[in-house]
């Protein structure tokens, strides 16, 4: 693919690393519908969606495949473990070249358990005053708290 259609966006090589791990496409026993989409021409739609983060309804129509054709199959294709297993295939190639060093690498990782209908009452620990005005307003504003105009008469400073 690196040279064909889709070069301007699955670089060279990617399709042919790719194709092996993609799953045959399901027959419809009943026949009909229309005809398959190349499962090449589909890969390069999800890469487009994927690089450019544009929404699946913004899939440009030089693909020739509608977005709910490019969203289903990018689902199949998850759900069969196809993007996992082609890291792993780039990564190994990578290795084997030479190309990947792992002398200094970064592992992150953040587990948190969120737990539904956690106690909203609890309130936030109170970290002091600030003087920072709390909207871009306030110093023209006379009824903000945090005004540092005049201060707002109270209901006991009012009735004298």
């Amino acid at each position: 693919m690196g040279r064909g259609t889709w070069s301007w966006i699955v670089p060279d090589g990617l399709w042919e690393i790719a194709e092996p791990l993609i799953p045959p496409s399901k027959v419809r026993p009943q026949g009909g519908g229309t005809q398959d989409t190349p499962d090449e021409t589909l890969f390069a739609a999800i890469i487009y969606v994927l690089v450019s983060g544009c929404a699946w309804r913004a899939l440009p129509p030089c693909f020739g495949i509608s977005k709910s054709t490019a969203h289903r199959r990018f689902l199949i294709w998850s759900r069969a473990g196809v993007w996992g297993r082609l890291h792993e295939e780039i990564l190994h190639r990578l290795n084997d070249a030479g190309l990947l060093d792992l002398s200094r690498a970064v592992l992150d990782s953040a587990h948190l358990r969120a737990k539904k209908g956690a106690n909203s009452q609890v309130r936030a620990p109170w970290t002091g005053a600030s003087r920072a005005p709390r909207c871009t307003s306030c110093r023209t504003r006379t009824d903000c708290p945090s005004s540092s105009a005049s201060p707002r008469p109270t209901p006991t400073t009012a009735s004298r």
